[in-house]
């Protein structure tokens, strides 16, 4: 495995795949082979390094590692590939571009969109923000699922809970911090928000939120935040008392079935989608913040889920 430049520790998607890689191989009673990745330099010089050590299956946990895992599936066919949060399909045709391929992909405006129902629910102030890293679908799906359930919130309340960061009628103008790091760039997006009046706020994109966590503590305001990939209570325990609930990927679990399926000799580039449907994806428990919240809203989204799943509630995003 070869992770983006979060490294394995990230407590957010390197570390979900990391720990299911892990999971797997010992289920397997192999042990694994990972590198990190500092920078996008690195992508390339790291999945060498692993096909030249034998690896006969390579995991790529990123989008970014796109163009490298591709140009590295392609010289060596004899090695499968997994991406996650890619589609591997460079040449945008709706298909991954070589049989040793294999996307891990998770539809997670699905579980956005719950996400954005709760958090209009739950604000005071009437007002959101979202934005994220870098303008990549991965990214944007969770803003654009999550602005499209506070709309659905507004259309159900007839409220007019606001969205700073992310327009989907505009995507152009979203927000994005330039990158994945927590840094004063992605601390001085979160203030800005918070100094607009958000009173929730949805950073996209590994450590960002970390910057977020700091911004909140400065304002000495109280505002909640949201995570993504793992839930940012039971991973960093510094939210807890701010962290109203996350949107999860089951990266973790993708990533183990995936390798198992592979040592199996049972590995396809047929992409794994992960969906509410399939339990790919969903949202954490609201932990501290449960009795703060509508005691109506479980329900509601519970109602919600299952329109979701039976197409009564259309949730829109580059995965159909």
């Amino acid at each position: 495995m070869v992770s983006d430049a979060g490294g394995f520790d990230d407590k957010s998607f390197n570390q979900l795949g990391f720990e299911g890689l892990t999971e797997a191989a010992a289920e397997l009673g192999v042990e694994p082979i990972t590198v990190e990745s500092a920078s996008e330099t690195d992508y390339a010089p790291n999945i060498d390094s692993l096909v030249s050590q034998g690896c006969n299956l390579i995991v790529t946990v990123g989008f970014a590692l796109s163009a490298a895992t591709l140009t590295a599936a392609e010289a060596n066919p004899d090695v499968e590939f997994a991406l996650i949060d890619d589609a591997a399909d460079g040449d945008f045709d709706g298909t991954p571009d070589f049989e040793n391929t294999k996307p891990i992909v998770f539809n997670t405006a699905q579980a956005a969109f719950l996400v954005g129902y709760a958090a209009a629910s739950y604000s005071k102030s009437g007002v959101v923000a979202t934005w994220g890293g870098m303008n990549f679908p991965t990214v944007t799906i969770f803003m654009d699922g999550f602005a499209q359930g506070v709309a659905y919130y507004n259309a159900e309340k007839g409220t007019a809970v606001k969205v700073l960061g992310y327009d989907p009628a505009s995507p152009d103008t979203a927000t994005f911090t330039g990158g994945f790091e927590a840094n004063d760039v992605a601390k001085s997006t979160a203030q800005n928000f918070i100094d607009q009046g958000a009173d929730i706020l949805l950073p996209v994109g590994g450590p960002i939120y970390q910057s977020a966590v700091a911004a909140i503590a400065d304002s000495g305001k109280e505002i909640a935040l949201l995570g993504v990939d793992a839930d940012l209570f039971e991973t960093d325990p510094s939210t807890q008392d701010i962290i109203l609930t996350s949107i999860l990927k089951g990266i973790k679990s993708a990533t183990a079935a995936v390798v198992s399926a592979a040592a199996a000799g049972d590995f396809s580039n047929e992409a794994y989608v992960g969906t509410l449907e399939n339990d790919g994806v969903g949202y954490a428990p609201f932990h501290n913040f449960e009795s703060l919240v509508s005691p109506d809203l479980s329900g509601e989204l519970d109602t919600i889920k299952a329109g979701i799943i039976d197409g009564s509630i259309p949730v829109a995003s580059y995965l159909g």
